[in-house]
Protein backbone atom coordinates (compact mmCIF):
# COMPACT_ATOMS: atom_id res chain seq x y z
CA UNK A 1 0.00 0.00 0.00
CA UNK A 2 1.37 3.40 -0.96
CA UNK A 3 1.93 6.22 1.51
CA UNK A 4 -1.06 8.22 0.26
CA UNK A 5 -3.36 5.17 0.39
CA UNK A 6 -2.37 4.79 4.03
CA UNK A 7 -3.28 8.45 4.57
CA UNK A 8 -6.68 7.84 2.95
CA UNK A 9 -7.31 4.85 5.23
CA UNK A 10 -6.27 6.79 8.31
CA UNK A 11 -8.39 9.82 7.37
CA UNK A 12 -11.51 7.64 7.03
CA UNK A 13 -11.17 6.33 10.59
CA UNK A 14 -12.08 9.70 12.10
CA UNK A 15 -13.35 12.09 9.44
CA UNK A 16 -12.37 15.70 9.90
CA UNK A 17 -13.74 18.89 8.36
CA UNK A 18 -11.31 20.59 5.99
CA UNK A 19 -11.89 24.00 4.43
CA UNK A 20 -10.99 24.90 0.85
CA UNK A 21 -11.01 28.72 0.47
CA UNK A 22 -10.35 29.01 -3.27
CA UNK A 23 -13.74 28.97 -5.03
CA UNK A 24 -12.29 30.80 -8.01
CA UNK A 25 -10.41 27.68 -9.15
CA UNK A 26 -12.05 24.71 -10.86
CA UNK A 27 -9.49 22.34 -9.32
CA UNK A 28 -11.14 23.03 -5.96
CA UNK A 29 -14.41 21.52 -7.16
CA UNK A 30 -12.81 18.59 -8.95
CA UNK A 31 -10.92 17.78 -5.76
CA UNK A 32 -14.00 18.21 -3.57
CA UNK A 33 -15.95 15.77 -5.70
CA UNK A 34 -13.17 13.18 -5.34
CA UNK A 35 -12.76 13.75 -1.60
CA UNK A 36 -16.45 13.10 -0.99
CA UNK A 37 -16.39 9.95 -3.12
CA UNK A 38 -13.29 8.69 -1.30
CA UNK A 39 -14.97 9.55 2.03
CA UNK A 40 -11.76 10.92 3.53
CA UNK A 41 -13.03 14.26 4.90
CA UNK A 42 -15.99 16.56 5.25
CA UNK A 43 -15.37 19.35 2.73
CA UNK A 44 -16.27 23.02 3.15
CA UNK A 45 -15.82 25.43 0.23
CA UNK A 46 -15.92 29.13 1.04
CA UNK A 47 -17.44 31.17 -1.76
CA UNK A 48 -20.36 33.21 -2.94
CA UNK A 49 -23.23 31.54 -4.81
CA UNK A 50 -22.05 33.32 -7.96
CA UNK A 51 -18.49 31.98 -7.62
CA UNK A 52 -19.72 28.47 -6.97
CA UNK A 53 -22.19 28.51 -9.85
CA UNK A 54 -19.58 29.86 -12.27
CA UNK A 55 -16.65 27.60 -11.38
CA UNK A 56 -18.36 24.52 -9.95
CA UNK A 57 -20.61 23.80 -12.91
CA UNK A 58 -20.43 20.22 -14.11
CA UNK A 59 -19.10 18.72 -10.86
CA UNK A 60 -21.05 16.50 -8.49
CA UNK A 61 -20.93 18.58 -5.32
CA UNK A 62 -23.53 16.71 -3.31
CA UNK A 63 -22.11 16.21 0.15
CA UNK A 64 -20.02 19.40 0.01
CA UNK A 65 -20.84 22.23 2.43
CA UNK A 66 -20.72 25.79 1.10
CA UNK A 67 -20.16 28.87 3.24
CA UNK A 68 -21.02 32.28 1.79
CA UNK A 69 -18.60 34.74 3.45
CA UNK A 70 -21.04 37.59 2.92
CA UNK A 71 -24.15 35.92 4.33
CA UNK A 72 -22.90 33.31 6.79
CA UNK A 73 -24.90 33.24 10.06
CA UNK A 74 -21.64 32.55 11.92
CA UNK A 75 -19.91 35.57 10.46
CA UNK A 76 -20.27 37.82 13.50
CA UNK A 77 -18.72 35.13 15.70
CA UNK A 78 -15.70 35.08 13.41
CA UNK A 79 -15.45 38.87 13.33
CA UNK A 80 -15.48 38.95 17.13
CA UNK A 81 -12.76 36.29 17.29
CA UNK A 82 -10.65 38.18 14.75
CA UNK A 83 -10.85 41.34 16.85
CA UNK A 84 -10.11 39.38 20.02
CA UNK A 85 -6.97 37.92 18.44
CA UNK A 86 -5.72 40.97 16.53
CA UNK A 87 -7.30 43.97 18.23
CA UNK A 88 -3.96 45.02 19.74
CA UNK A 89 -2.59 45.11 16.20
CA UNK A 90 -5.26 47.61 15.18
CA UNK A 91 -7.90 45.23 13.80
CA UNK A 92 -11.41 46.66 14.23
CA UNK A 93 -14.75 44.95 13.49
CA UNK A 94 -14.92 46.87 10.23
CA UNK A 95 -11.41 45.97 9.12
CA UNK A 96 -11.91 42.35 10.20
CA UNK A 97 -15.06 42.09 8.09
CA UNK A 98 -13.30 43.66 5.11
CA UNK A 99 -10.31 41.32 5.39
CA UNK A 100 -12.48 38.21 5.69
CA UNK A 101 -14.51 39.18 2.61
CA UNK A 102 -11.40 40.03 0.61
CA UNK A 103 -9.26 37.04 1.58
CA UNK A 104 -11.15 33.82 2.26
CA UNK A 105 -8.08 32.22 3.88
CA UNK A 106 -8.70 34.46 6.88
CA UNK A 107 -12.27 33.18 6.97
CA UNK A 108 -11.02 29.58 6.81
CA UNK A 109 -8.57 30.08 9.68
CA UNK A 110 -11.27 31.69 11.81
CA UNK A 111 -13.55 28.72 11.18
CA UNK A 112 -10.74 26.48 12.47
CA UNK A 113 -10.02 28.73 15.44
CA UNK A 114 -13.69 28.70 16.47
CA UNK A 115 -13.94 24.93 16.19
CA UNK A 116 -16.17 24.86 13.10
CA UNK A 117 -13.47 23.18 11.00
CA UNK A 118 -10.37 21.11 11.72
CA UNK A 119 -7.97 22.34 9.05
CA UNK A 120 -7.55 24.27 5.82
CA UNK A 121 -5.80 23.75 2.48
CA UNK A 122 -4.95 26.64 0.16
CA UNK A 123 -2.37 27.70 -2.40
CA UNK A 124 -3.69 26.48 -5.77
CA UNK A 125 -3.94 30.10 -6.83
CA UNK A 126 -2.31 31.89 -3.90
CA UNK A 127 1.30 32.20 -2.79
CA UNK A 128 2.78 30.32 0.15
CA UNK A 129 2.97 33.62 2.03
CA UNK A 130 -0.74 34.26 1.50
CA UNK A 131 -1.48 30.82 2.91
CA UNK A 132 0.83 30.97 5.92
CA UNK A 133 0.30 34.60 6.96
CA UNK A 134 -3.35 34.26 8.08
CA UNK A 135 -2.51 31.00 9.85
CA UNK A 136 0.32 32.59 11.81
CA UNK A 137 -1.78 35.62 12.72
CA UNK A 138 -4.90 33.70 13.78
CA UNK A 139 -3.90 30.14 14.69
CA UNK A 140 -0.36 30.81 15.96
CA UNK A 141 2.35 28.23 16.42
CA UNK A 142 2.33 25.35 18.90
CA UNK A 143 3.41 26.24 22.45
CA UNK A 144 7.17 26.50 22.63
CA UNK A 145 7.61 26.55 18.84
CA UNK A 146 9.00 29.71 17.25
CA UNK A 147 8.03 29.24 13.61
CA UNK A 148 6.57 27.23 10.77
CA UNK A 149 8.51 24.97 8.44
CA UNK A 150 7.59 22.74 5.54
CA UNK A 151 8.45 19.14 4.76
CA UNK A 152 7.91 16.63 1.98
CA UNK A 153 7.33 12.93 2.38
CA UNK A 154 9.35 11.34 -0.41
CA UNK A 155 8.36 7.89 -1.64
CA UNK A 156 11.20 6.47 -3.74
CA UNK A 157 10.42 3.34 -5.78
CA UNK A 158 12.69 0.29 -5.56
CA UNK A 159 14.74 1.81 -2.76
CA UNK A 160 15.93 0.06 0.39
CA UNK A 161 17.39 3.17 2.03
CA UNK A 162 15.52 5.26 4.57
CA UNK A 163 12.34 3.58 5.74
CA UNK A 164 12.10 1.17 2.80
CA UNK A 165 12.18 4.07 0.39
CA UNK A 166 10.22 6.56 2.51
CA UNK A 167 11.93 9.74 3.64
CA UNK A 168 11.04 13.07 5.17
CA UNK A 169 12.84 16.13 3.72
CA UNK A 170 12.78 19.50 5.54
CA UNK A 171 12.70 22.48 5.19
CA UNK A 172 11.98 22.59 1.48
CA UNK A 173 9.32 25.28 1.32
CA UNK A 174 9.21 28.01 3.96
CA UNK A 175 12.38 29.42 5.56
CA UNK A 176 14.86 31.10 3.18
CA UNK A 177 17.32 31.76 5.99
CA UNK A 178 18.55 29.18 8.47
CA UNK A 179 20.38 29.54 11.75
CA UNK A 180 21.32 26.91 14.31
CA UNK A 181 18.31 27.48 16.57
CA UNK A 182 15.85 27.27 13.69
CA UNK A 183 17.57 24.21 12.24
CA UNK A 184 17.51 22.48 15.62
CA UNK A 185 13.79 23.18 16.01
CA UNK A 186 13.06 21.91 12.50
CA UNK A 187 14.98 18.73 13.31
CA UNK A 188 12.76 18.03 16.32
CA UNK A 189 9.54 18.88 14.50
CA UNK A 190 10.56 16.74 11.55
CA UNK A 191 11.29 13.76 13.80
CA UNK A 192 7.84 14.14 15.32
CA UNK A 193 6.25 14.41 11.86
CA UNK A 194 8.10 11.36 10.55
CA UNK A 195 6.95 9.16 13.40
CA UNK A 196 3.37 10.45 13.13
CA UNK A 197 3.01 10.05 9.37
CA UNK A 198 5.44 7.36 8.26
CA UNK A 199 5.75 5.34 11.45
CA UNK A 200 8.84 3.75 12.87
CA UNK A 201 11.64 5.54 14.62
CA UNK A 202 12.87 8.78 13.10
CA UNK A 203 16.60 8.93 12.39
CA UNK A 204 17.34 12.56 11.67
CA UNK A 205 20.44 13.73 9.80
CA UNK A 206 21.36 17.40 9.70
CA UNK A 207 23.03 17.71 6.31
CA UNK A 208 26.19 19.53 5.30
CA UNK A 209 29.08 19.27 2.86
CA UNK A 210 31.10 18.05 5.83
CA UNK A 211 30.91 14.99 8.08
CA UNK A 212 32.00 15.40 11.67
CA UNK A 213 34.54 18.12 11.01
CA UNK A 214 35.91 16.89 7.68
CA UNK A 215 35.68 20.51 6.48
CA UNK A 216 36.01 23.82 8.30
CA UNK A 217 33.56 26.59 7.50
CA UNK A 218 31.01 28.80 9.27
CA UNK A 219 28.17 26.89 7.60
CA UNK A 220 29.59 23.59 8.87
CA UNK A 221 29.83 25.02 12.38
CA UNK A 222 26.20 26.18 12.15
CA UNK A 223 24.98 22.68 11.31
CA UNK A 224 27.13 21.03 13.98
CA UNK A 225 25.86 23.48 16.61
CA UNK A 226 22.28 22.92 15.43
CA UNK A 227 22.72 19.17 15.88
CA UNK A 228 24.03 19.64 19.42
CA UNK A 229 21.12 21.92 20.31
CA UNK A 230 18.59 19.52 18.77
CA UNK A 231 20.02 16.61 20.76
CA UNK A 232 19.70 18.63 23.96
CA UNK A 233 16.21 19.97 23.22
CA UNK A 234 14.74 16.77 21.79
CA UNK A 235 16.46 13.89 23.62
CA UNK A 236 13.57 11.55 22.75
CA UNK A 237 14.64 11.48 19.09
CA UNK A 238 17.70 10.17 17.24
CA UNK A 239 19.33 13.28 15.74
CA UNK A 240 22.89 13.75 14.50
CA UNK A 241 25.01 16.03 12.35
CA UNK A 242 26.79 17.41 10.59
CA UNK A 243 26.60 14.63 8.00
CA UNK A 244 27.15 14.54 4.25
CA UNK A 245 24.29 13.01 2.33
CA UNK A 246 26.07 9.74 1.54
CA UNK A 247 27.22 9.41 5.14
CA UNK A 248 23.64 9.92 6.26
CA UNK A 249 22.06 7.36 3.92
CA UNK A 250 24.55 4.66 2.93
CA UNK A 251 25.49 2.21 5.71
CA UNK A 252 29.01 1.55 4.43
CA UNK A 253 29.79 5.26 4.06
CA UNK A 254 28.21 6.12 7.40
CA UNK A 255 30.30 3.47 9.14
CA UNK A 256 33.45 4.77 7.46
CA UNK A 257 32.90 8.50 8.02
CA UNK A 258 30.97 8.55 11.33
CA UNK A 259 31.40 5.17 13.04
CA UNK A 260 30.14 6.43 16.42
CA UNK A 261 26.87 7.78 15.00
CA UNK A 262 23.60 5.88 15.40
CA UNK A 263 22.07 7.93 12.57
CA UNK A 264 24.83 7.80 9.96
CA UNK A 265 24.03 5.28 7.27
CA UNK A 266 20.48 4.81 8.53
CA UNK A 267 18.85 8.24 8.20
CA UNK A 268 15.23 8.50 7.09
CA UNK A 269 14.69 12.18 7.93
CA UNK A 270 16.89 14.75 6.21
CA UNK A 271 17.15 18.35 7.41
CA UNK A 272 18.79 20.62 4.85
CA UNK A 273 20.98 23.57 5.86
CA UNK A 274 19.04 26.09 3.76
CA UNK A 275 15.95 26.41 1.63
CA UNK A 276 17.90 26.36 -1.62
CA UNK A 277 19.42 22.94 -1.02
CA UNK A 278 16.16 21.58 0.40
CA UNK A 279 14.06 22.69 -2.54
CA UNK A 280 16.64 21.52 -5.08
CA UNK A 281 17.11 18.24 -3.23
CA UNK A 282 13.50 17.17 -3.17
CA UNK A 283 13.00 18.09 -6.83
CA UNK A 284 16.11 16.15 -7.86
CA UNK A 285 14.84 13.04 -6.13
CA UNK A 286 11.33 13.56 -7.47
CA UNK A 287 12.46 13.92 -11.08
CA UNK A 288 15.50 11.65 -11.33
CA UNK A 289 14.31 8.83 -9.07
CA UNK A 290 10.68 9.21 -10.20
CA UNK A 291 9.70 9.58 -6.57
CA UNK A 292 6.32 10.67 -5.27
CA UNK A 293 6.68 13.94 -3.37
CA UNK A 294 3.88 14.70 -0.91
CA UNK A 295 3.92 18.27 0.32
CA UNK A 296 4.84 20.84 1.25
CA UNK A 297 3.26 19.86 4.54
CA UNK A 298 3.45 22.56 7.19
CA UNK A 299 4.58 21.79 10.73
CA UNK A 300 4.67 23.94 13.83
CA UNK A 301 1.16 25.47 13.68
CA UNK A 302 -1.34 24.91 16.48
CA UNK A 303 -3.92 23.66 13.95
CA UNK A 304 -3.25 22.13 10.53
CA UNK A 305 -3.04 24.39 7.52
CA UNK A 306 -1.33 23.25 4.34
CA UNK A 307 -0.05 24.86 1.20
CA UNK A 308 -0.36 23.78 -2.44
CA UNK A 309 1.77 24.41 -5.48
CA UNK A 310 0.09 26.77 -7.92
CA UNK A 311 0.82 24.15 -10.57
CA UNK A 312 -0.94 21.42 -8.61
CA UNK A 313 -3.52 19.01 -9.97
CA UNK A 314 -6.85 18.20 -8.33
CA UNK A 315 -5.36 14.90 -7.10
CA UNK A 316 -2.67 16.86 -5.29
CA UNK A 317 -5.38 18.75 -3.43
CA UNK A 318 -7.06 15.45 -2.55
CA UNK A 319 -3.84 14.05 -1.13
CA UNK A 320 -3.09 17.22 0.82
CA UNK A 321 -6.59 17.20 2.30
CA UNK A 322 -6.08 13.60 3.46
CA UNK A 323 -2.75 14.52 5.10
CA UNK A 324 -4.33 17.60 6.70
CA UNK A 325 -7.13 15.44 8.09
CA UNK A 326 -4.59 13.06 9.62
CA UNK A 327 -2.76 16.04 11.12
CA UNK A 328 -6.07 17.15 12.63
CA UNK A 329 -6.54 13.69 14.15
CA UNK A 330 -3.07 13.95 15.71
CA UNK A 331 -3.72 17.49 16.99
CA UNK A 332 -6.95 16.33 18.66
CA UNK A 333 -5.19 13.65 20.72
Amino acid sequence: MSFIEKMFDQARKDKKTIVLPEPMDKRTYEAAEKIVKLDIANVVIIGTPEEIEKNGAGFDLSGVTFVDPFNDPNKQKYIDKFVELRGKKGVTPESAKEQMEKDYMYYACLMCKCGDADGAVSGACHSTGNTIRPALQLLKTKPGISGVSGFFVMEVPDCTLGENGLFLFADCAVNPDMDEDKMAEIAGLSAESFEAFVGGQAKVALLSFSTKGSASNDRVTMVANAAAKAQERFPQYMIDGELQLDAALVPEVGQLKAPESKVAGNANTLVFPDLESGNIGYKLVQRLAKANAYGPILQGLSLPVNDLSRGCFADDIVGTVAITAVQAQIAAK
